[in-house]
């Protein structure tokens, strides 16, 4: 390995998506460069645009390195449902890559900075490469957890909890990134955006961001949310952070290539 190439490969393991992964999985320099490798280069995505449209094909998949995106479903009454809140470290295209067409749309929420690959490379690189495949495991885990606690938001949840249970949520998933202090995080979403997560309108959002700061749990200044009494909080939603358990198993399994 060259001088300039371990620059660019240590680089690379700066990357929001790497640290993440790396937090479960044990990835070797060459996992990280049979991923670095297939990268088409970085993209600037503006603020509103569509980067995934439902209904169209989709094979590509773009590691977010800043910005925010959502994924939602436009419904035939023209009523939006957002499905999650996409955040630097996370992957565009998974799964919309997987089907024939995209059954779901995803756009930029802030201005963006993604790393992209086709999806047919990256299923390429997980074959010579079988620690990436794990990878994809422990994402749609991760994912499957988190949906199903927004399944329970809108079945059992009051508004009061659900709308305090997502700040915990995205502040979890943003520290864990290093994007968040230990109680202060950044939220460039609206109140509607909010209620297009959690099944709320956005007068109702309005009221109980209201009765959050007037109880003093939470303090919203612009777009900075900081949680000021994090135990209430998680004992009145039941939070428990989606943090997945390291594998140690994967250190010493020999159908892992370690090249």
């Amino acid at each position: 390995m060259t001088v300039t190439h371990k620059i660019v490969l240590d680089s690379f393991k700066q990357h929001p998506w790497v640290v993440g992964l790396s937090r479960y999985v044990e990835l070797a320099d060459a996992d990280i460069d049979a991923i670095r490798s297939i990268l088409e280069g970085q993209r600037q995505i503006r603020k509103r645009a569509d980067i995934v449209v439902q209904g169209y094909e989709y094979r590509k998949l773009c590691f977010i390195e800043a910005g925010m995106a959502i994924r939602y479903k436009v419904l035939h009454n023209g009523k939006r449902q957002i499905l999650g809140v996409l955040l630097p470290g996370d992957i565009i295209g998974f799964p919309a890559s997987f089907y024939d067409r995209a059954n779901f749309s995803v756009a930029a929420l802030t201005d963006m900075s993604i790393q992209v690959c086709s999806f047919e490379a990256f299923m390429r690189a997980c074959c010579q490469r079988p620690l990436l495949t794990m990878a994809l495991l422990w994402l749609a885990v991760q994912e499957t957890a988190t949906y199903a606690e927004h399944i329970i938001d809108t079945g059992r949840r009051t508004p009061f909890e659900r709308v305090a249970h997502f700040f915990l949520e995205l502040h979890s998933r943003l520290k864990a990134g290093g994007n968040a202090t230990s109680r202060t995080f950044e939220l460039p979403i609206s109140q509607e955006a909010i209620g297009d997560v959690l099944g709320l309108s956005a007068p109702h959002v309005n009221r109980v961001l209201r009765r959050l700061r007037m109880d003093g749990l939470v303090t919203i200044d612009g777009h900075t949310v900081t949680l000021n009494d994090l135990k209430v909080l998680q004992t009145m939603t039941q939070f428990e952070s989606l943090t997945l358990a390291p594998s140690p198993v994967l250190k010493r399994c020999s159908c892992v290539n370690r090249r």
